[in-house]
């Protein structure tokens, strides 16, 4: 710890408007950005440390906001890893980053996940709520979070990117993956 002091002490210390940022609950604007973000991305390890990240896509409020304390996000059926329920069956800490494609604020919550069965979240939801479907385009499961820590994170990683960029968006949309090979 005393590196970390050292560094937040050389680089002028925590900012004050984010000590007081972190909470044990959501906010009404951060249920409000979470109820209208498409998009999140889900972290999760085991036991061993073993590290995973998921992204996460519906329409607008797909992960359901029960009460200041607590999430529902739909599991979807997909690859069938099942990477990220493989990693809360011994570890069910989870971490979420939520975003609205042009925003460059992003919510994040950490907390801790118990699983519903298909059947336990027809109380939250009746079907996938999605932007575009496919035949596996069905739920498998529920994931309820119960937060541990939420708060509104800052702009400067867009802005470092410039991720909203519509040129750039609209270039890689007409790019085939074949162009990302790397040079040896």
């Amino acid at each position: 710890m005393a590196r970390l002091d050292d560094l937040r002490t050389l680089n002028g210390g925590i900012h004050p408007l984010a000590l007081n940022k972190v909470k044990d609950f959501l906010e009404p604007f951060v249920k409000g950005f979470i109820q209208q973000a498409p998009f999140a991305v889900i972290a999760s390890s085991n036991a061993a440390g073993d590290c995973d990240a998921s992204p996460k896509g519906g329409k607008p409020g797909f992960i359901k906001v029960i009460d200041n304390r607590t999430l529902m996000l739909p599991d979807i059926a997909g690859n069938n890893l099942f990477q990220s329920y493989e990693n809360y069956a011994s570890n069910p800490k989870i971490g979420l980053i939520f975003m609205i494609p042009g925003m460059e604020v992003t919510v994040r919550v950490n907390g801790r996940v118990t699983i519903l069965e298909a059947d336990d979240i027809t109380d939250f939801t009746s079907s996938p709520e999605l932007q575009w479907h496919d035949q596996k385009s069905t739920m498998v499961q529920g994931i309820l979070i119960h937060v541990d820590e939420a708060y509104f994170h800052c702009p400067r990683s867009f802005k470092f990117a410039n991720l909203w960029d519509t040129e750039t968006i609209q270039t890689n949309a007409e790019r085939p993956i074949s162009s990302l090979t790397a040079p040896d």
